[in-house]
């Protein structure tokens, strides 16, 4: 028998020596290598099953094109921006953080930078070191009792928010995940939108992922809007309050001050803020404990050493841990889960708090954990939470989703079928043909059977000859083609249901015009995939 060969996991920025001992314990080749440049590591990356990270080294897919070995790539830390997760999972790679590691070092760095704002720490300290003793000029401003906003109530918002209550502040906050019971929990009186939130803060922190929505998310009609004298801290996301902007409502006095350790661009050496006395300015300190190193070194230690194994990752972003067994009778069923989860979220618009899924046919039996997740993904698509089977329950438990599973031997006629009810929206589907196309078998109880195209047209009235001419119409003036057409109709009711795959945009005045020229019309949808 041939030896197996020794696995070996290149590690590209300092880990706490704990973590390495860990590897090495479990009979791992280590290699560090630090401060590599881009053509260095995709040089060096093919012989290597695992690469450990932090925040500098950029896993591009160059990089992972060139990785030939490569099962994980392990973060140690929280957020994953600089890596190419969609590339790894193309290549089967498994992604993972260490997303507990540093949120208490976070949270104490928040309210350690809200505090020195607050007594104007830093500049009496600089002054105190020139010589002088100028007690007046740095009059600063208690924490107790003011209100302090925190936009983002993950593990890190929720941490701070403990603390802050502590120190008798008034906490409001914004996350359209967070469900009404977590905020309770927290003492946190949650607003519905930015807007209403941003004139009743004394202090505001921000603990948000970078997303399309949050980079900028603070701008002039947000700083505008501010009561006088507000702080603001940043230790989450560089890019979130909008710099240049800031730097112009500080100099004009509407701003008091502001704490700023994360950039958009780091290292960052120079800055519109960089002139200000009242603001603070920090190197990226908020996961720089020794405490926080340990942890995250430990932590994405074992998980790599797991991932090498074969074993459940915990933290893994992406489904490339998904045993193939289960893969195999239920992963087909993923993308037309990930489908009508996105159809679910168009039609109803919230978030649901209750999800039922129920896997008939030859699915009964099987795990039906990664259909949850694909079906919460696609749910959930539309806010950029990702979402895997081993998050699934997480995701779900934080925004208030209620998620119960069935089996059913009867697909109704089809060989296997998977069924979902959100807050009473029902809609199924089975996969047709070897090419396995997901086609909609059943929507609000109508009996349809169409495969969904990127963009389609969904209408409930009460049927009377002409609808389907008069719906012809209206589309073909507006220069909208109709691919393929399904009606459904329920036994005893005189309702249809209309599932109309489409060409060409819809905009809204076509909307109204098929709204004015259906009479008696329950409900219409433009749904995108």
């Amino acid at each position: 028998m041939v030896a197996a060969m020794t696995k070996k996991v290149l590690v590209t920025e300092k880990l706490a020596d704990e973590g390495l001992a860990i590897l090495r314990d479990k009979g791992l080749e280590v290699d560090v290598k630090l401060d590599m440049a881009p053509e260095e590591l995709i040089a060096e990356i093919a012989p290597y099953d695992a690469l450990i990270v932090r925040s500098a080294t950029k896993v591009t897919r160059d990089v992972i094109e060139a990785a030939a070995n490569l099962r994980i790539i392990g973060r140690a830390g929280v957020g994953i921006d600089n890596v190419d997760v969609e590339a790894a999972t193309e290549r089967g790679i498994i992604v993972c953080n260490a997303p507990t590691s540093n949120i208490v070092s976070a949270a104490e760095q928040t309210l350690c930078l809200m505090l020195a704002c607050a007594r104007k720490t830093p500049q009496a300290v600089a002054s105190m070191k020139e010589g002088r003793w100028e007690r007046s000029k740095f009059t600063g401003t208690e924490l107790y009792e003011k209100t302090l906003a925190i936009f983002g109530l993950g593990r890190v918002g929720g941490l701070v928010a403990e603390r802050a209550r502590a120190f008798g502040m008034n906490l409001i906050g914004y996350d359209p995940y967070c469900s009404p019971e977590r905020a309770e929990q927290l003492g946190v009186e949650l607003y519905d939108n930015v807007d209403d939130i941003v004139p009743l803060a004394d202090f505001i922190t921000v603990h948000l992922p970078k997303t399309k929505e949050t980079i900028g998310m603070f701008g002039p009609a947000q700083y505008a809007a501010m009561k006088d004298g507000v702080i603001l801290v940043n230790t989450a996301r560089g890019g979130i309050y909008n710099i240049e902007s800031l730097a112009d409502f500080v100099a004009a006095g509407k701003i008091g001050g502001a704490a700023i350790d994360v950039y958009e661009t780091e290292p960052c050496t120079e800055s519109p803020l960089h002139e200000f006395d009242n603001v603070i300015l920090t190197p990226h300190l908020g996961a720089s404990t020794k405490e926080a190193q340990t942890r995250a070194g430990t932590q994405i230690a074992e998980y790599v050493a797991a991932g090498l194994e074969g074993s459940i990752v915990p933290t893994a972003v992406n489904m490339a841990l998904v045993p193939p067994e289960i893969m195999d009778a239920v992963g087909p069923y993923v993308p037309a889960c990930q489908l009508m989860g996105s159809m679910l979220a168009q039609i109803d618009g919230d978030i649901p708090q209750y999800l039922k899924l129920t896997a008939a046919g030859s699915l009964a039996g099987a795990d039906p954990s990664i259909l949850v997740a694909g079906t919460m993904g696609g749910i959930l698509s539309y806010k950029n939470v990702a979402v895997t089977p081993v998050n699934a329950e997480a995701v779900a438990k934080r925004h208030g989703i209620k998620v119960e599973t069935q089996s059913r031997p009867d697909a109704q006629g089809y060989a296997s079928a998977v069924s979902i009810v959100a807050d009473g929206t029902e809609i199924s589907c089975t996969l047709a043909d070897t090419a396995q196309v997901p086609r909609i078998v059943s929507l609000f109880g109508y009996q349809i059977d169409i495969a969904p195209a990127s963009q389609s047209l969904i209408f409930e009235y009460v049927d009377a000859p002409g609808k389907i001419g008069t719906i012809g119409t209206i589309l073909g003036s507006a220069g909208i083609n109709i691919t393929t057409m399904q009606v459904g109709m329920k036994e005893k009711e005189k309702n249809a249901l209309v599932y109309m795959n489409v060409e060409g945009a819809v905009d809204d005045s076509t909307m109204d015009r098929l709204r004015e020229g259906l009479g008696e019309l329950k409900n219409l949808w433009y749904v995108k995939l």
